[in-house]
Formats: C-alpha cells, sequence, structure tokens
C-alpha cells in the first residue's frame, strides 16, 4: 500500500474475504505454500489476523488488509495457488504501515518483524509489494499482490460514489474514467494498478472486473452492495 491511507476511509474501504474461504484455520509453513526451501513456521489465519491487530489500529487500514486477502484468495484459486497463504500475505502486507508510514521503514519494519517471529518468506513476499525494497516479483504470488494492492481500495472508491454503491455497477470502463480524474482518490498510483495487470499478464479491463469480483461476496462488511 502506497499512500491509500492518505485518502481516508472511502478509498481504503474494502473488503473481507468470503466467509466460507475463511471458515478455516489451519497451519501454512511459508515453505509449503511458495515452494522455497526455507521451512520458516507454521502460521494460520487467526494467528496472522491477530498479527495484524496488534500492530493496526486504524479500521481503513484493517479493511485495506482485508479486501487484499479477499484478492489474493481469488488470485490463487485462478493461478493454482494456496488461497490460505495467498490470503494471509494480502492479510499482513501492510500490517506495519500505521506505525511505519514512511517508505524507509514501510515495510521493512513490517519484515523485520515477521522474521524475528519466525516466517523469512512470509516477509520475503510481503517485501516484493513494495517497488523500492528490492525484492524482486518473480512468483505468481508476488505479481498478484503487486496487482491487486492499489486496485482493490480504487475499485471500493469508485463503487462508493455510486448512489447505488453498488459492486454490480463497477464496470471496468468507469474504473478507467475514474483513473483519469487525479482528483479522486488522488493517492492511489495509477501506473502500479496498469502495471501490475501487464506483469499478470492479463488485460486491465479483465483485471479489473476479476478484482471487482472478488469483493462482492463481502459486499455488505464494505457498506456496499453486490
Amino acid at each position: 500500500m502506497r499512500g491509500l491511507e492518505r485518502t481516508g476511509p472511502a478509498t481504503m474501504a474494502a473488503g473481507a474475504v468470503c466467509l466460507g474461504l475463511m471458515a478455516g484455520s489451519s497451519s501454512l509453513t511459508p515453505a509449503s505454500a511458495s515452494g522455497s526451501s526455507e521451512a520458516g513456521r507454521a502460521i494460520t489465519r487467526e494467528q496472522a489476523r491477530q498479527l495484524l491487530t496488534e500492530f493496526t489500529k486504524s479500521p481503513a487500514l484493517i479493511r485495506h488488509a482485508l479486501a487484499v486477502e479477499a484478492a489474493m484468495r481469488a488470485q490463487a484459486a485462478r493461478a493454482g495457488g494456496d488461497p490460505e497463504y495467498w490470503g494471509i500475505v494480502g492479510l499482513l502486507h501492510d500490517f506495519d504501515y500505521e506505525q511505519h508510514p514512511t517508505a524507509e521503514e514501510h515495510p521493512f519494519a513490517g519484515a523485520a518483524i515477521l522474521r524475528e517471529r519466525g516466517y523469512p518468506e512470509l516477509a520475503e513476499d510481503i517485501l516484493s509489494h513494495a517497488t523500492y525494497s528490492g525484492v524482486p516479483r518473480n512468483t505468481p504470488l508476488r505479481k498478484a499482490l503487486y496487482a491487486v494492492d492499489e486496485l482493490t481500495g480504487f475499485i471500493t472508491a469508485v463503487a462508493l460514489v455510486r448512489p447505488s454503491k453498488s459492486l454490480s455497477d463497477v464496470e471496468p470502463a468507469s474504473v478507467r474514467k475514474k483513473m483519469k480524474d487525479k482528483a479522486f482518490a488522488r493517492a492511489v498510483n495509477r501506473e502500479d494498478i496498469v502495471n501490475g495487470a501487464a506483469e499478470l499478464g492479463v488485460d486491465l479491463d479483465e483485471h479489473i472486473r476479476f478484482v471487482t469480483e472478488s469483493l462482492k461476496p463481502v459486499a455488505a462488511e464494505l457498506g456496499l452492495n453486490p
């Protein structure tokens, strides 16, 4: 997340993952999810949520974390990844941002905490979403995280200004139109949205549509309609 906090709750409001997907709390190791040889410790979704709320109190930032989690689970299902681990990466990708909001600190402070607690591969995956971290986006998971981070908040912002407040009324054309309006959700990096879709190898309209669909099951939690 690069600047979404400054856009206010409307831009940051985004969804939790579908209850059916989140019902399980199986333990995962970062290595088993991403193919790394570095074992690390097991982490559950419940432990990840506790870690998020330990460092993040802002409802807007928590909503953003939940939105990226939902989008990452959907991306995992499409790419053949592990939805539980991909979701945890999304949930924790900005957990240090409230306390360490500068580029000098975020996401490096969070990565250090994760390493200290025994999650080195998770730390590396999270570092990859920051273009300035030096960690390459060289896996489908890392490309997906970068691709959905800015877009989740932007889509929700577009839905919130619709009279219906319905995600069904958010079309790719309306999102692209708002992207041209520099005054709308001004802190959202449009270049990251465009580049993220390109790195995934998908058409931008298709990407917008897919991420929008990933938020529909939790529309009520966003203050939106499906």
